[in-house]
């Protein structure tokens, strides 16, 4: 009697057989590898190595890219156009989206009854703004709107129409101000520039091409007239479709109201005053030039 055969039962046999699998007895499979062809050995393998008869592709002289026979080259031939003119003055903004600020109040590490600016964004990790980089602050961009359910009072430098909205849409206030370099270096850093023991500088006014932005109500710009403001954000609300609710009935309302004065850096600071962290006081001038000089 007869019993029909295993399917792969030679293979089996024969793996059974043989030794283990390791790096002493791997090799190749047959014709995988192909040995390199011998160049520049004369007789013995090449005479001219691959390279050609004679010239400059066997000498390795062919001229540079972009020579063309001792004529005009093309790149010298054209006008220069002034495309990236003003390149190395060019302001930069680090984008800021309302879905990474919301993550942020969630995690209690920004404060919505407290005013927020660069200050608290910086220290909760939120943006990295280096002013020696040509960093002017952050933009706050319109991404996680749909999610975004905080009532703050934030200042920015830059903010898109639709962020304008989220946020004034939840009772918020949003405010686009401008810092000059030494200005955002201060803020960013306030506890190193507080040890120095200086007094606490003015704040610069914008230049002559940033001064339209931050006059305009649209933009929710510091310089902007309140009324304008208010305005604007009626129209805003009726572009949108929601109603704008009435902050002055609200319990922050003290909170949302608070708005830095234009030569002002920190929220209760004003220019002028020198922090003392060794004894924690704060020493405010009394000479009457030093107050002509730092007041608005």
């Amino acid at each position: 009697m007869s019993f029909p055969k295993k399917p792969g039962g030679k293979s089996l046999d024969v793996l059974k057989t043989l030794p283990r699998i390791s790096l002493a007895n791997l090799r190749p499979e047959p014709g995988a590898r192909k040995e390199d062809q011998r160049r520049g050995r004369g007789q013995h393998g090449g005479n001219r190595s691959g390279r050609g008869h004679k010239g400059q592709r066997q000498r390795g002289t062919r001229p540079r890219l972009g020579f063309e026979g001792g004529s005009t080259p093309f790149y010298l031939s054209i006008p220069k156009y002034g495309y990236n003119e003003g390149h190395s003055r060019r302001p930069q903004y680090h984008p800021l989206s309302l879905k990474r600020l919301q993550y942020l109040i969630d995690l209690g590490r920004v404060d919505p009854t407290q005013p927020i600016d660069l200050t608290q964004l910086v220290n909760a990790r939120g943006v990295t703004v280096q002013p020696l980089k040509r960093d002017y602050g952050v933009q706050l961009v319109d991404e996680g709107c749909d999610i975004f359910a905080a009532k703050i009072n934030i200042e920015v430098q830059r903010a898109s129409e639709v962020a304008i909205a989220a946020i004034e849409r939840n009772g918020g206030i949003i405010t686009t101000s401008f810092y000059d370099p030494l200005s955002l270096e201060i803020l960013i850093k306030p506890v190193p520039f507080f040890l120095r023991g200086q007094p606490i500088p003015r704040r610069r006014l914008p230049g002559e091409e940033m001064v339209p932005y931050y006059t305009d109500a649209e933009n929710r710009g510091y310089l902007a007239d309140p009324e304008k403001i208010q305005q604007a954000r009626l129209a805003l609300a009726q572009k949108y479709g929601y109603t704008l609710p009435d902050i002055s009935k609200d319990e922050l309302y003290q909170m949302l109201r608070m708005r830095k004065d234009v030569r002002q850096i920190f929220f209760g600071l004003a220019p002028g005053w020198v922090v003392n962290m060794a004894e924690k006081k704060i020493l405010k001038p009394t000479d009457e030039k030093l107050l002509k000089y730092y007041s608005s």
